[in-house]
């Protein structure tokens, strides 16, 4: 190849080069439960475009405030007017993301709105699993309310976004019931009761309860709504089609995608 030729190459090059796109992270992640919206995307659950093949790299400049990233392609996460499925939740709610590569964390926000109601700070650690779960206090709200999550990447600018749709209860957690303190007054004196004349019933015999047969549920299967599937001993009926790319799918997480029966 001439010398003219080489450069003529070399600066093609150079061009090309220029309009490439600034790398991401090499890190990616989204919240799998309860399932955000680029989880149901995944799962089948609702018709989306792009992002139902890759719910992990919904990633943008850091500082924003919907659930695409800003990003053309992924713009029906923002659509509020899709069928999302909403989740019933009260008081405290755990949040799990789950990471398909580890990268430095600077933090992760929680915001309903303009208000920031959780923050976790990572302080540029790269995550010690490739799930994290934090658990949010959202007593402050009630009703159907957009909750935005963000990872935000420790050494680029950076984060990664999901929505998760709420049915708040409101009213803070559930109340741990306490069991009364003994009394400490002098016992009763005792009195002898004559048991009533009733004949027991015949003692019906023991009977151990078979495992269910049928299908068993397993990571990366094709499920059509109606499908029964079992997992840990217990049968399940698939509510929504879809196909279970990550391991962690399984009945007894996703309840917007399996009933037991």
């Amino acid at each position: 190849m001439g010398i003219r030729a080489l450069c003529t190459a070399g600066a093609a090059l150079g061009v090309a080069l220029a309009i490439l796109p600034a790398a991401t992270a090499s890190a990616h992640g989204y919240v799998f439960g309860p399932a955000s919206r680029q989880a149901q995307c995944a799962a089948g659950a609702v018709s989306c475009g792009p992002v139902s093949y890759e719910p992990q790299s919904v990633e943008g400049a850091k500082g924003q405030r919907n659930c695409s990233a800003g990003l053309a392609n992924f713009k029906e996460l923002d659509d509020d007017s899709k069928p999302w499925t909403v989740h019933e939740v009260s008081g405290a709610v755990d949040f799990t993301w789950t990471l398909t590569a580890l990268h430095r964390t600077a933090s992760y926000e929680y915001y309903i709105g303009d208000k920031r109601v959780g923050f976790v700070d990572e302080g540029n650690a790269v995550p010690d699993s490739k799930t994290q779960t934090h658990r949010i206090d959202l007593s402050g709200f009630s009703g159907k309310q957009k909750l935005l999550a963000i990872w935000n990447i420790g050494d680029t600018a950076n984060a990664f976004y999901s929505c998760v749709d709420l049915n708040i209860g409101g009213g803070g957690s559930t109340p741990t019931s306490t069991a009364p303190a003994p009394t400490t007054s002098a016992p009763a004196p005792t009195t002898t009761t004559a048991p009533p004349t009733t004949t027991a019933p015949p003692s019906t015999p023991v009977t151990t309860q078979p495992n269910p047969s049928g299908r068993v549920w397993a990571p990366h299967d094709t499920f059509a709504i109606g499908d029964e599937a079992i997992y840990q001993g217990k049968k399940y009926r698939c509510l929504q089609a879809h196909t279970a790319h990550d391991p962690n799918w399984t009945p007894a997480a996703t309840p917007a995608l399996w009933q037991p029966i």
